[in-house]
């Protein structure tokens, strides 16, 4: 769809992602996070939490697996995605409006956490492995500084011209 919002929320996942599987057999992943805001109390000058922003997020296919094995409950997450509306009635017969995230991008915070990132078995495309299709150009870009890692050549940019 069209449209819809994209959003970018940090907050902590209030719950281990639940992988599922459709009657297709395609894996799609729910979770929740928590984003609450530190705000400072006027009177006092202390900080204090704000009032939580929950959301539902929903992700499909092998990327749904990945976020199954990778992310528990707890986690401080970054995660982007299209925001969406869905309106349900509740156990008790209470019209509710649910907001949530199909999700784009997701990830660890690094602020408070490391993490190791280990790239899938059946993807080969993206990260900084230097990998690329077809053959490489011989620029600055792509060649090994100090034992470093290469990474491909962007294009566009003339090695012999200063910016």
């Amino acid at each position: 769809m069209s449209g819809e919002p994209i959003l970018t929320v940090v907050g902590n996942l209030v719950a281990d992602p639940e992988p599922r599987v459709s009657q297709g057999g395609k894996s799609w992943v729910t979770f929740r996070i928590a984003s609450t805001p530190r705000v400072r109390d006027k009177q006092s000058g202390d900080w204090e939490d704000g009032e939580a922003l929950w959301l539902g997020c929903r992700a499909y296919g092998e990327y749904a697996d990945n976020i199954a094995a990778t992310l528990t409950k707890g986690m401080r997450v970054i995660v982007q995605g299209r925001l969406t509306q869905r309106s349900y009635t509740d156990n008790q017969g209470a019209q509710r409006t649910s907001l949530d995230l199909e999700v784009e991008e997701v990830g660890p915070s690094l602020r408070f956490a490391t993490a190791t990132v280990t790239r899938g078995a059946t993807r080969g495309q993206g990260g900084f492995t230097g990998a690329q299709a077809g053959p490489q150009s011989q620029s600055a870009w792509n060649q090994p500084q100090n034992g470093g890692q290469s990474f491909p050549d962007p294009g566009g940019f003339d090695d012999e011209q200063p910016f």
